[in-house]
C-alpha cells in the first residue's frame, strides 16, 4: 500500500482583524499551526531515515503508516513503539483492525516498520506517535490521522464535478471522476452557463470564500487545486531578466490553443522553455516566436497530457506557470429506445454521444453494468455510437437500462418474453446392448436450456454421462451402458411446462467367463473327492444355463452329478468323483439377447496301478541290480518316481530302501548279507499319491565274486602254444570255485571304463555345491578321452576336466542348474572305443504355486485348490505346506505340511473370522522361498444369517494448526541457556517458524529449534539482556496459520542484585551462581 499523503485543509480567517494573506497564498494553513507542525518534525533525525506522515482516510477504508530506520551503524535491531495520544501503546491493540509489521532489507540495511489500520472508524482519528530506541539513542515522530465519512451524491451534473486531481502535473492529472455523477440515476439536464474562469475567481477570492466557490462550481478536488495555486502564489519580486513574467495559470479547452508570453529586460538573453523539468523543442505542436523583447510559445491541439507545470529560463532566473486543460462535457445526441425481445435472442441497445470514444457508463435498474470475460453483457464502441449487447437474453434481463455521460443520460425499457415452443424431434424408446452407447436426442424450436431426469431424479454429469446442448438440439449420451442405466428418462425445457419422455432398456448377451481355467479349459479332480465347478456367467436379463454330457442333459436336483443355478454363476457338482466321470461337459446359456456355449474337460485322476513284479538281473557280495516296467495305468497323472522295499524271504517286515524318488526303472540295493535270500517290491508315485505295492520279486541270494588267481607265469612257449601256471585265488566266495576262464589279446590293452556304482544312477547335487567325479579307466597305450554334454562339447570355462593315465576327473566349483544333463565319456585306443554316460542333476528350491483359489466355503470348512509351480527347481515336487491367517492380525499359522495333492480342505475354522490362505511348494531341497496367497478372503459366517460388513467413510484427519500448550512469559538469567516450549497439533504436519519481535529467526547460531511429537522448543544459548523481547511461534499448513507469543526478560546478576546491563561479578560470585537457585 502506498504511503499516505498528508492533506492540508484550507485555513479560514478566524477574526476580522487578522492580517491579510500574502499575495498568491491561496490554500495556506494558519501560520501558527504550520509553524507548530514544522517545529515538531523538523528536528534533526537521529535514527529515522523516513518518518511516518499524517494522512486522511474515509470510514471503512485502510491506511498504512511507514517508518524506516537505517541499520548501517547498528549492531542489532532497534526497538520501535507506536502510540496513540501520549500514553496508549498500540502493541497490545494489534488484531482485526490494527496490524504491526517489520521487515529488513539486507542489501540496503534498512529496517521498515509498518502500522496498518484496517476498516477505519471515526474514533480512530487523532494524533499518533512513533518512537525508536537503540541503546542510548532515541528518536520520535508525531503525525495525525483524519477519518471522514463517505461523501453522498453530488447535487448536480457538471464537468467540474468530475474534475479530480490525482497528482501534480502527472500524466493522469485531469482524469474524470464519475463516482459522484453515477450515484443518482435521474438528474435533470442543466442549462448552459456562460464560461467562467474558476482560477480567476479563486485567485481574487478570500480564503473564507473557497468552499462557497467550490460548492457553486462543483469543484470536488479543491485541496488539490489549492495546493497547486499555493506554489504559484508568491510575492512578485523585481526580476533583472524578465520585464514581464508568465501569468500564474492558464486554462484552455481540450483541442484548443494556448499562448505563453514573457517579456525580457535584455533581448540578448537566451530563453529555454520546460515542461515538468524537460526542455521543450520546437515542433508542429510547440511553436516559438520572437517579437522584440517578447518571447512567445504556442501549444496547439491541447490534450489532457498537456495539463502540467511549465517554466521558462533566462540566464539564471526563471518563471513558471500552470496549464489546466478542460475537457468539455459529453452529451447524449441519440436516445435509447424501448425494446421487446424473446428469450435466447441477441439484444442490442444503442445510443450516440457528442464525442468519439467518450467515457460512458451503462446501468441496469440503477446498478452499473461491468462487462467481463464471463459476463453476458458486452459493450461495443464505434466512434460516437455506443452499443450494449446482451447475448442469449432471458426473462431476468427484463429491466430499465440507462446510459450516463458527463453531460447527460438516457434510459429505455427492455422486455424479454418466451417464444411458442414446438417439438421438432421427440425422444424415442431405446433398447441397447450392455457396454454400447446410449444416445437420447430431441430437437425443439428454440435454443434454450433444459433439465434431464431419470426415474424422477436429476441426471448428474460424469466422465461416462454427458449432457450436450447445441442450439435447438439436446442430447443425453451415456458411454458404455450399464444395467443401472435402465429407466425412464425425461427432458424438460426451461421455462416451459412441456416434457419429453423416453424409456431405455439395457440388454446383455450371455457370456461364460472361463478366466480361472487352464488354456484348454481342463479341470482336474481327484477320484473320491467332491468337485464343485462354479462358472461365472453374465447377461441381462439373467440367462438360463443348461449342462450336458454326451448329448445328455444334467438336471438340477439331488443326484451325484447335478447342476445348480445362481444369479451370476452356474455350478456343476460331482459329489464323489469316479474315473468314469472324466470327459467333456457342455454348458449352454440363453436369453433374449442371444446364446453362449462352452466346453469344459473334466479329468479325474487317481493313484497309479501297482507295477509288475521286478526282476533281479545281477547280484554281488552285498548288492544286486533290479529292473521293472512302469504300471499299466498311471492314474491320469504322470509317474513321478518309485519307492523300493526289500525283506528277507523268511521275514514279513519290509524296509524302505530310498527316501528320494527313483526316477529310473533300475535300482541297485546295497548292504545285504551274503548268502541270505531276499525279495524286493516296487511302489509307483504320481502327483496324487503312492500306489499299492507290486508283487515281490523272485528270491535271490547275494554272493561274493572270487578274487583273481595269483602268481600267473608263462612256463613255456612254442610256435603254436603257450604254457602258463598260477595259484588259486586267495578268497573264494560262498558259491565256491567252478573253474577258470583264460583270455588273451594282441599287444596293447583295449580300453575299458569302470563307472563307480554311485554314478550308475542319476548324480544329484544342490545349486552352489561342488561336483568332483573321478572315473577310472584302462587302456594301453594311453587312450584318448573325449567329454560331451548333451551331445555338445563341454565349455571348459565352466566345467574343469583333468585327465591322467588311469582316470579322468570332472570338477565344478559351484554347481548351477544349467550344469544338469547327460555327460558322455569316450575312451579310444587305436581302433578300440569304449563309451559311458553319467546323468548329473543340479536341483534348487522350487518356486511358489501359480494360483491359489478358494473353491468353496461351508460351515467351518474352506476348500482350496492351486496349480503346481512353473519352476519345480529341477526336482520333483514332493509336497505342499498350507498356512492360514486371520484378517485382523495377519499372523500366519501352518495347518498342513508335506501335502501331496493340489487341493485341500481346511477345517475347524472359527465362525465369524475372515481368513486368508497361502501355499508353499516343496521338493527335495526344501520349501519355496515365497508363497502364493489367495486374492479373496474366506468369511466363516454363521448359518442362517448373512453378515454384511458395514461401510465406513474415510475419516478426514486434516486439521488446521492449533496450539494445545501455549508459550508462557519467562524470566532467564544472563549466561544460562533458556528454553521456550509449546505444543501444536495439525494435519498435514505444520511448518514451525520462530520469530523474535516479528522477525524470523533463520540460521542464527545462538538459537536451536527442536520439534518432537508436536512439542516445539526454542533454546537460546547463553542469553544476554539484548535477547529479551517478544518471541512468537508460528505454525502453518494448507488449512491455516496460527501464532502464539510470549515475552522473555533476561536478568543480569550485578553485585548480587538482579539488574539489567552487562554482568559484573564480585570475586567468587561467578562460582556461587551455579549453586544458587534463582
Amino acid at each position: 500500500m502506498p504511503e499516505p499523503t498528508k492533506k492540508e485543509e484550507p485555513s479560514k480567517e478566524k477574526e476580522a482583524g487578522t492580517t491579510p494573506a500574502k499575495e498568491w497564498s491561496l490554500g495556506e494553513s494558519p501560520a501558527g499551526e504550520e509553524q507548530d507542525k514544522q517545529n515538531a518534525n523538523s528536528q534533526v533525525s537521529v535514527l529515522f531515515v523516513e518518518k511516518p506522515q499524517g494522512g486522511t482516510v474515509k470510514v471503512g477504508e485502510n491506511i498504512t503508516f511507514i517508518a524506516k530506520v537505517k541499520a548501517e551503524d547498528l549492531l542489532r535491531k532497534p526497538t520501535v513503539k507506536w502510540f496513540k495520544g501520549k500514553w496508549m501503546d498500540l502493541a497490545s491493540k494489534a488484531g482485526k483492525h490494527l496490524q504491526l509489521k517489520e521487515t529488513f532489507e539486507r542489501h540496503t540495511r534498512i529496517y521498515t516498520f509498518e502500522m496498518q489500520i484496517i476498516q477505519a472508524k471515526e474514533n480512530y482519528a487523532g494524533n499518533y506517535r512513533c518512537e525508536v530506541t537503540y541503546k542510548d539513542k532515541f528518536d520520535t515522530c508525531s503525525f495525525d490521522l483524519e477519518v471522514h465519512e463517505s461523501t453522498g451524491t453530488t447535487p448536480s451534473i457538471d464537468i467540474r464535478s468530475a474534475f479530480k486531481r490525482s497528482g501534480e502535473g502527472q500524466d493522469d492529472a485531469g482524469e474524470l471522476d464519475f463516482s459522484g455523477l453515477l450515484k443518482r440515476r435521474e438528474v435533470k439536464q442543466q442549462e448552459e452557463e456562460p464560461e467562467v474562469d474558476v482560477w480567476e475567481l479563486l485567485k481574487n477570492a478570500k480564503p473564507s470564500e473557497y468552499e462557497k466557490i467550490a460548492f457553486q462550481y462543483g469543484i470536488t478536488d479543491l485541496r488539490g487545486m489549492l495546493k497547486r495555486l499555493k506554489r504559484m502564489r508568491r510575492v512578485e519580486k523585481k526580476s533583472a531578466a524578465f520585464a514581464k513574467i508568465l501569468d500564474p495559470a492558464y486554462q484552455v479547452d481540450k483541442g484548443g490553443r494556448v499562448r505563453f508570453v514573457v517579456e525580457l529586460a535584455d533581448p540578448k538573453l537566451e530563453v529555454k522553455w520546460f515542461k515538468n523539468g524537460q526542455e521543450i523543442r520546437p515542433s508542429t505542436k510547440y511553436i516559438f516566436e520572437h517579437k522584440g523583447c517578447q518571447r512567445i510559445m504556442f501549444i496547439n491541439n491541447c490534450q489532457m497530457t498537456d495539463d502540467s507545470e511549465y517554466y521558462v529560463t533566462a540566464g539564471d532566473e526563471k518563471c513558471s506557470t500552470e496549464l489546466f486543460v478542460r475537457e468539455p462535457p459529453i452529451m447524449v445526441t441519440k436516445q435509447l429506445e424501448d425494446t421487446n425481445a424473446y428469450c435466447g435472442e441477441r439484444v442490442e441497445l444503442e445510443c450516440e454521444v457528442s464525442e468519439d470514444d467518450a467515457n460512458v457508463k451503462w446501468f441496469k435498474n440503477g446498478e452499473e453494468i461491468i462487462p467481463g470475460p464471463k459476463s453476458r453483457y458486452r459493450i461495443k464502441v464505434e466512434g460516437k455510437k455506443h452499443i450494449l449487447i446482451i447475448e442469449g437474453a432471458t426473462k431476468a434481463d427484463s429491466a430499465e437500462y440507462s446510459v450516463m455521460t458527463t453531460g447527460g443520460q438516457s434510459s429505455a425499457k427492455l422486455s424479454v418474453g418466451l417464444k411458442p415452443l414446438k417439438i421438432l424431434t421427440p425422444l424415442t424408446d431405446q433398447t441397447v446392448n450392455l457396454g454400447k452407447e446410449i444416445c437420447l436426442k430431441c430437437e425443439i424450436s428454440e435454443n434454450i436450456s433444459g433439465k434431464w431426469t431419470k426415474n424422477g431424479l436429476p441426471v448428474q454429469e460424469s466422465d461416462r454421462l454427458k449432457v450436450v446442448h447445441k442450439g435447438r438440439i439436446h442430447k443425453l449420451v451415456i458411454a458404455n451402458a450399464l444395467i443401472e442405466d435402465e429407466g425412464d428418462y425425461v427432458f424438460a425445457p426451461d421455462a416451459y411446462n412441456i416434457t419429453l419422455p423416453a424409456k431405455v432398456h439395457v440388454i446383455d448377451p450371455p457370456k461364460i467367463i472361463l478366466d480361472g481355467l487352464d488354456a484348454d479349459n481342463t479341470v482336474t479332480v481327484i477320484a473320491g473327492s467332491k468337485l464343485r465347478l462354479e462358472i461365472p456367467i453374465s447377461g441381462e436379463p439373467p440367462p438360463k444355463a443348461i449342462w450336458s454330457r454326451a448329448d445328455k442333459a444334467i438336471m438340477e436336483g439331488s443326484g451325484r452329478i447335478r447342476a445348480e443355478s445362481y444369479p451370476d454363476s452356474s455350478t456343476l457338482v460331482i459329489d464323489v468323483a469316479e474315473r468314469d466321470d472324466s470327459g467333456v461337459y457342455h454348458i449352454n446359456l440363453k436369453n433374449e439377447a442371444g446364446e453362449a456355449h462352452a466346453s469344459i474337460k473334466i479329468k479325474v485322476v487317481d493313484l497309479p496301478d501297482p507295477p509288475v513284479a521286478p526282476s533281479v538281473t545281477e547280484v554281488g557280495d552285498d548288492w544286486c541290480i533290479m529292473k521293472w516296467e512302469p504300471p499299466a495305468y498311471d492314474g491320469g497323472s504322470p509317474i513321478l518316481g518309485y519307492f523300493i522295499e526289500r525283506k528277507k524271504k523268511q521275514s514279513s517286515r519290509w524296509m524302505r530302501l530310498n527316501f528320494d524318488l527313483c526316477k529310473e526303472t533300475t535300482f541297485e540295493p546295497k548292504k545285504m548279507i551274503e548268502g541270505v535270500a531276499y525279495e524286493v517290491r516296487i511302489f509307483a508315485v504320481n502327483a496324487i499319491g503312492i500306489s499299492k505295492p507290486s508283487m515281490p520279486s523272485k528270491p535271490f541270494v547275494p554272493l561274493a565274486v572270487t578274487s583273481p588267481p595269483t602268481l600267473l607265469t608263462v612256463d613255456s612257449v612254442t610256435d603254436t602254444t603257450v604254457t602258463m601256471k598260477w595259484r588259486p585265488p586267495d578268497q573264494i566266495g560262498a558259491a565256491g570255485l567252478d573253474g577258470y576262464v583264460l583270455e588273451y589279446c594282441f599287444e596293447g590293452k583295449p580300453p575299458k571304463i569302470r563307472i563307480p556304482r554311485h554314478l550308475k544312477q542319476t548324480y544329484i547335487r544342490r545349486v552352489g555345491e561342488a561336483v568332483n567325479l573321478v572315473i577310472p579307466f584302462q587302456g594301453k597305450p594311453r587312450p584318448e578321452l573325449t567329454w560331451k554334454k548333451d551331445g555338445a562339447d563341454i565349455d571348459k570355462n565352466q566345467i574343469n576336466i583333468r585327465n591322467s593315465e588311469t582316470d579322468t576327473i570332472i570338477f565344478i566349483r559351484k554347481a548351477e542348474r544349467s550344469h544338469s544333463g547327460k555327460y558322455d565319456l569316450q575312451v579310444k585306443v587305436d581302433k578300440f572305443v569304449e563309451s559311458a554316460s553319467i546323468d548329473i542333476q543340479i536341483v534348487d528350491r522350487p518356486g511358489p504355486p501359480q494360483i491359489v483359489k478358494i473353491e468353496d466355503v461351508w460351515g467351518e470348512n474352506v476348500a482350496l485348490s492351486w496349480t503346481p509351480p512353473k519352476d519345480d527347481g529341477n526336482a520333483a515336487i514332493t509336497g505342499y505346506t498350507i498356512q492360514k491367517a486371520d484378517k485382523k492380525s495377519m499372523e500366519w499359522f501352518t495347518v498342513i505340511e508335506h501335502y501331496h495333492r493340489t487341493n485341500a480342505t481346511i477345517t475347524e475354522l472359527v465362525i465369524g473370522n475372515e481368513y486368508y490362505f497361502r501355499v508353499f511348494s516343496e521338493n527335495m531341497c526344501g520349501l519355496s522361498e515365497d508363497a502364493t496367497m489367495t486374492k479373496e478372503s474366506a468369511v466363516i459366517a454363521k448359518d442362517g444369517k448373512i453378515y454384511k460388513n458395514p461401510i465406513y467413510e474415510d475419516f478426514d484427519f486434516s486439521e488446521a494448526p492449533m496450539f494445545t500448550q501455549p508459550l508462557v512469559n519467562t524470566y532467564a538469567i544472563a549466561g544460562y541457556n533458556a528454553t521456550l516450549n509449546c505444543s501444536v497439533r495439525g494435519n498435514p504436519k505444520p511448518k514451525i517458524t520462530w520469530m523474535k519481535n516479528k522477525v524470523a529467526i533463520v540460521d542464527d547460531p545462538r538459537y536451536r529449534m527442536f520439534s518432537n511429537q508436536g512439542v516445539c522448543t526454542l533454546e537460546i544459548r547463553k542469553p544476554s539482556p539484548y535477547d529479551g523481547g517478544t518471541y512468537c511461534c508460528k505454525a502453518v499448513n494448507d488449512l491455516g496459520t496460527v501464532e502464539i507469543e510470549c515475552k522473555l526478560e533476561v536478568k543480569v546478576i550485578y553485585q548480587g542484585v538482579n539488574t539489567p546491563g552487562q554482568p559484573v561479578f564480585l570475586e567468587g560470585q561467578q562460582q556461587l551462581l551455579h549453586n544458587k537457585d534463582f
